[in-house]
C-alpha cells in the first residue's frame, strides 16, 4: 500500500502526540526517569548533562539526589512542630560541589572510602601504587574518586532512585574493573527511612570500601555548629590512628574517656580533649555476620529531630567536619563553619589493605560486594 506525502505526515503527528501523553520513560543520555521520577536540570559539566533527582515519601521526608557523585543534595524532614528543615549540608548550586576543597558534602565516596597509608597495597605479592591526594596517602579514592564522577541513572521512580558506574582498571591506580550500584531508597516504615544499599563486582581482586559522605547538621541550620547535638555510638572500641589518621593497627576501648559514647552526650562535651576534633572509625561488633544493626543516635533538642543510623557494615567513622573553616559558602548564602556538620560514615576500617587483622576488604571475581545502611528520622517530644 501507498501512502501519500499528506498522510505520512498526519501519521508521523499522530504518533509523536501519542508518544508525548503516554510513554512512560524518558531516554536523555543514558538517562532513564520513569513517569513518577521527579528530575530537575541541575547543571553541565563538559558536553553532559547533571540533573537532580527528588524521591519522598507520603510522612514527609524528601531526598534530592544528583547524579554527578551520586550525591545527597537535599534531605529535608519534619521538626517536633511539622516544619521541614534541610539536615545535611550542601550548596545551592553545582557549582559548589565542583569547585576545589569541596569536603565530599554527601557524595559517595570510593574506590576506597576513608584512608589508605603511603598510597599503596599489595595483593598476591603485587604492590599497587595508587594516587596519594593527602599527606602522602589516598583519601576517598584519590585524586578523581567516585564522588567526581558522572553516574548512569538505571531506575527512578517516586521512592527509589539507582544509579551504577563502572571504574576502569587502572582507574587512580586501583586494579580490576569494578561495577558499582547505589540504590536509594525511601519509605515511612518504622519512621521515616532513608536506605543505601551499595553492590559492586570485579573481574580482578581489588579492595573496595564504598559510603556516603553526607554531614549531618539536625538543627536544619538553626544552629551553626553540631556541638550541642547529643550523639550516641553503640561501640566499645575504635581504631586507633597516627598523627596522618592512619591506623596503627592498635584496637582500643572507648571505656570512660573521650571517645566513649556509648550513653548518648553532647558531641561537644570532650571534643577539647580530642587532637584536632572525631575522626575515628568504630568498630561494630555483631553476633553473625549479616543483618542491619543500630550503631548511632543522633538527636538535636532544639528541633525535636532524632536519627538512627542501622548498617551491615562493621565499622563507622564518626567525624565532626574538624577541617571546616568558614571559607566555603553553603545554601542561602551561609558560611559553613568548623564543626558545622558531622559525619557517619558506615564502612570497613581505614587502610584494612595493609592491616591483616582488620576485616577483609579484597573484593575477589565472582563475589559481590553488598552493604546497606538506612538513616532512620523521627521526633522526640
Amino acid at each position: 500500500m501507498k501512502l501519500f506525502p499528506s498522510k505520512i505526515i498526519f501519521l508521523v503527528l499522530t504518533c509523536w502526540l501519542i508518544l508525548a501523553c503516554h510513554t512512560s520513560q524518558i531516554k536523555d543520555k543514558e538517562i532513564v526517569v520513569t513517569e513518577n521520577g521527579s528530575r530537575k536540570y541541575f547543571g553541565t559539566i563538559g558536553s553532559d548533562s547533571v540533573y537532580a533527582y527528588t524521591i519522598n515519601n507520603s510522612s514527609g521526608l524528601k531526598v534530592v539526589i544528583t547524579n554527578y557523585g551520586a550525591t545527597l543534595l537535599e534531605l529535608r524532614t519534619p521538626d517536633r512542630s511539622g516544619k521541614m528543615g534541610d539536615v545535611i549540608l550542601g550548596y545551592d548550586s553545582l557549582s559548589g560541589y565542583l569547585q576545589k576543597g569541596n569536603p565530599y558534602f554527601g557524595a559517595i565516596v570510593g574506590r576506597y572510602a576513608n584512608r589508605i597509608g603511603h598510597a599503596s597495597f599489595l595483593i598476591d605479592g603485587v604492590t599497587y601504587k595508587i594516587t596519594a591526594n593527602e599527606n602522602g596517602n589516598t583519601l576517598h579514592g584519590g585524586l578523581k574518586g567516585f564522588d567526581k564522577v558522572i553516574w548512569t541513572v538505571d531506575q527512578v521512580n517516586d521512592s527509589i532512585l539507582v544509579l551504577s558506574y563502572t571504574s576502569h582498571d587502572g582507574e587512580e591506580g586501583f586494579p580490576g574493573n569494578l561495577s558499582v550500584k547505589i540504590e536509594y531508597g525511601v519509605s515511612s516504615k518504622n519512621g521515616n527511612r532513608l536506605s543505601i544499599n551499595y553492590t559492586a563486582m570485579t573481574d580482578k581482586k581489588t579492595p573496595v570500601n564504598l559510603t556516603n559522605h553526607a554531614y549531618f547538621n539536625l538543627s536544619a541550620g538553626r544552629d551553626s555548629t553540631i556541638l550541642d547535638e547529643e550523639l550516641a555510638i553503640y561501640s566499645d572500641k575504635y581504631t586507633v590512628v597516627n598523627n596522618a589518621l592512619i591506623p596503627t593497627g592498635e584496637i582500643a576501648y572507648v571505656k570512660y574517656g573521650p571517645m566513649d559514647f556509648r550513653k548518648n552526650k553532647k558531641i561537644g562535651k570532650d571534643i577539647g580533649q580530642i587532637n584536632g576534633g572525631y575522626d575515628h572509625n568504630f568498630v561494630i561488633e555483631r553476633k553473625s555476620d549479616s543483618g542491619l544493626i543500630r550503631i548511632a543516635s543522633l538527636y538535636d533538642q532544639g528541633s525535636g529531630r532524632m536519627m538512627n543510623v542501622f548498617t551491615t557494615q562493621p565499622g563507622i567513622q564518626f567525624y565532626t567536619g574538624n577541617f571546616l573553616d568558614g571559607t566555603l559558602i553553603g545554601r542561602n548564602g551561609k558560611k559553613i563553619v568548623k564543626y558545622g556538620g558531622l559525619c557517619l560514615e558506615t564502612q570497613h576500617y581505614p587502610d584494612s589493605p595493609n592491616q591483616p587483622s582488620f576485616p577483609n576488604t579484597i573484593l575477589e571475581p565472582g563475589q559481590t560486594y553488598n552493604e546497606m545502611t538506612v538513616y532512620q528520622f523521627s521526633i522526640k517530644p
